[in-house]
Formats: structure tokens, sequence, C-alpha cells
């Protein structure tokens, strides 16, 4: 895990050869990766059919099992008929893990396999790495779904790579912080601080006014788009209540599943829009240092 730009895609990238490198980097014996990235689903031809884009790759007794896999992530009766072009980002996530884990590999390399998913959708996928017999390098921000399934936490920061021994609750408690979204404010705060402080001694040559108040009408947006993130994550955990409600029909679950699904999409355009305005801010304290 670490904030954008850290080099976690570029590692992941790195070690399934999709990426000249300067380095060494040693793979071991017999290792068959698998490789998931952020925009797998795009990559599936769009002419065949779910049915024939798995049966295309399943090999030996596997095959008898396509039906059944495609069935556990919700691809039943005439959906394995449709065409990947008339597939919407969810099932094309989906469609793009079902490949990857039939094809024939013992280290996978998840890039957010999240990003498109839906909650039900997230805890299939969930279930069916928890068995995964092979070895996972996931990177994700998303720590229900990382919860179970790792075992150590790579942290990527300040150009260094830190190792933790422990699962990402673990990892949390050990930074005192309750979730990942945390770390990249207090990062942010203390480069924040740290710019201030290297700037202060040329602040003479600034017309201090403007500098203020072009500085504070950058944090007030950022500030801004944080209360929009904590509204979106608290409407995220009132409808996993809801969804857990004994006695909600059917009708009433595919409503949550839909809610959720706009509200992941919802979070994860105010993440990158705090993304933007905190660099924005980073860059205004730099250029005027």
């Amino acid at each position: 895990m670490g904030r954008n730009g850290e080099g976690k895609t570029t590692l992941s990238k790195i070690i399934v050869g999709e990426l000249d490198w300067t380095g060494a980097l040693k793979i071991g014996h017999n290792v068959k990766i698998g490789y998931f990235a952020q925009n797998q689903d795009v990559l599936l031809d769009e002419n065949r059919t779910v049915l024939q884009t798995i049966d295309d790759i399943a090999k030996g007794d596997i095959r008898t099992k396509i039906r059944d896999m495609l069935g556990a992530f919700l691809f039943r009766g005439d959906d394995v008929e449709k065409k990947v072009k008339v597939l919407s980002g969810g099932e094309r996530a989906r469609l793009a893990l079902v490949k990857l884990l039939l094809e024939p590999s013992n280290l996978l390399v998840l890039d957010e396999p999240t990003n498109h998913l839906d909650m039900r959708s997230k805890d299939i996928l969930k279930q069916a790495l928890i068995k995964y017999d092979g070895t996972l390098i996931v990177v994700s921000h998303d720590r229900d779904f990382l919860d179970g399934i790792v075992g150590k936490v790579y942290e990527f920061r300040h150009n260094k790579v830190k190792e933790n021994i422990g699962g990402i609750y673990d990892f949390l408690r050990k930074k005192k912080i309750e979730n990942l979204k945390d770390i990249e404010k207090k990062d942010k705060a203390k480069t924040e601080y740290a710019q201030e402080n290297v700037s202060s001694n040329k602040q003479k040559y600034l017309e201090k006014k403007e500098y203020e108040r072009n500085l504070r009408k950058l944090r007030k947006r950022l500030e801004e788009s944080e209360i929009a993130i904590g509204k979106v994550e608290a409407e995220i955990i009132a409808v996993d209540k809801s969804f857990m409600e004994p006695g909600n029909s059917s009708e009433a679950h595919e409503i949550d599943y839909k809610r959720y699904q706009d509200l992941k999409e919802h979070l994860n355009e105010e993440m990158n829009r705090w993304a933007q305005y905190s660099q924005e801010v980073e860059e205004f304290l730099q250029n005027n240092s």
C-alpha cells in the first residue's frame, strides 16, 4: 500500500515483465505468474462471448467446471452467451478475474482488483483468493477486502518500501489509524508543515496577503473534499448494515447492491479529486518556497 505515485503499480509491472527497469529481478524456480492490471477488463476480446472467453484458456479437467466457475462469479444461464462488448464495467472485471483464476499460475499479482466490483462480487473474489493455493501480491486500499488474505503489508513511502509482518489490521493498529486513507492525510500534513518551514525564510519575496489567500482557497477546497469523502463512507457503512439486516427481500438486496456500487464509484471519484487537490496544495507550496 501507499500513496498514488509511490511506485506500487510500477513494481507490479516489473515483476510480471511489462516494464523496463534498471536493476535485478530474480524469479523463483517454476514460478508461473498471473497478472490482473487496473485496465485488465478492457483487454478482453469484445467479439467473444463470456463462455468463449473462458473456454479459450481452460485446459484439462478444469474444462468440466467452466460453467460452475462462471456461475460462482454471477454469470448464469444465458449470461454466458453475452458478448463482452455488451457487458458492464463490473461484469467485465468479474470475467477478467475468472479468466485469470483459470490460467495455470502459482503467483498472482493483482493491481486494485476490486475497483469496479460491487459488494457481492468483491466477496466472491475474496473467498476465491482465500482458497487459492499459490502466492498473492495485492495492491489495494480496501482494508475489508485485504483482511484475511494478506500476511504481510509492504508500505511504499518516501521512495522506500518497508515490510510489516501481520495482516492489514495489525498494520493499522501499529500505525494507530483506522483506515489506509489516514496515512495519506498524515503524509500530506507532514509534507505541508516541512514545506512551509523551508519557505518561511523566502516569504519576504512574496506578496504575503496574496500568498495566504491563494493557499487558504486551495486548502478549503481540500477540506471540503475530505468532508465529502467522510459522508460517502458513512453512507457505505449504512448500506452495509442494511444489507445484513435479516428479513430483507431479494429486491431490497438488489437495491442495496446498486446503491453500494454507486457509492463506491462516487467514493473513488472523490478520492481522486482529493488526491488532485492535495497535489495542487503541495505544488503551490513548492513553487512558492
